[in-house]
């Protein structure tokens, strides 16, 4: 199977008028994590469908809003977004997952096992959402699809399906499924907030 291998970091450029976002979570993205199902999927249907060029070359600070989430150790979380500008699928743009310490939520983020070289898993790729799919509950999203990631065959991560919408300029809110067959499973929303440049594009290997 091919398999995405992400290369050493290369800076995206900000857009102009921009400016470098914080290293801590903001008070917007801690209010939502204290948000209702019924606040939190009142703001999704609010929300605009992202722009993938944006996301392409950002590093997202996550945080998935069930209580649970701590307890296994998954509160805290990094999405990163690139293009394939070079390869076979130019143009198209993947994601992949960081793990973070578990701090406080309004501390740093912190990626394991080093901040400045982490580890990354979970790979997706983003597209919009197709109403002739199995997944397209909702239309004004985009989906991070985990089944097209090339993740390993027994790799639990490729039964995710995520959709996302963007709230503001920095801020979005995912809202995660698993899939069991036809079945779609729904299991959390998540909170990203635009954490650090990131990668701009990737290579593969065989």
């Amino acid at each position: 199977m091919t398999a995405l291998v992400v290369p050493a970091a290369t800076p995206a450029p900000l857009a102009p008028g921009w400016r470098l976002p914080t290293p801590f979570p903001t008070a917007e993205a801690l209010a939502l994590e204290q948000g209702t199902q019924a606040e939190l999927e009142l703001a999704f249907l609010r929300g605009s469908t992202p722009d993938l060029a944006d996301l392409a070359g950002w590093e997202f600070r996550g945080i998935n809003q069930p209580g649970w989430a701590g307890a296994l150790g998954i509160k805290k979380f990094i999405k990163g977004f690139f293009s394939d500008r070079q390869g076979a699928e130019d143009g198209k743009v993947f994601g992949y997952n960081c793990p973070v310490e578990q701090n406080v939520l309004d501390g740093r983020w912190r990626a394991k096992p080093d901040d400045a070289a982490p580890k990354k898993f979970g790979f997706y790729e983003v597209v919009p959402v197709d109403p002739t799919s199995r997944d397209n509950n909702y239309l004004h999203a985009v989906l991070l699809d985990y089944g097209r990631g090339k993740n390993k065959p027994w790799d639990p991560t490729a039964g995710l399906r995520d959709y996302l919408v963007q709230l503001d300029t920095d801020r979005f809110l995912g809202k995660a499924y698993y899939a069991v067959g036809p079945l779609r499973i729904y299991t959390n929303f998540f909170i990203l907030e635009r954490h650090r440049r990131g990668l701009t594009d990737f290579t593969r290997r065989r």
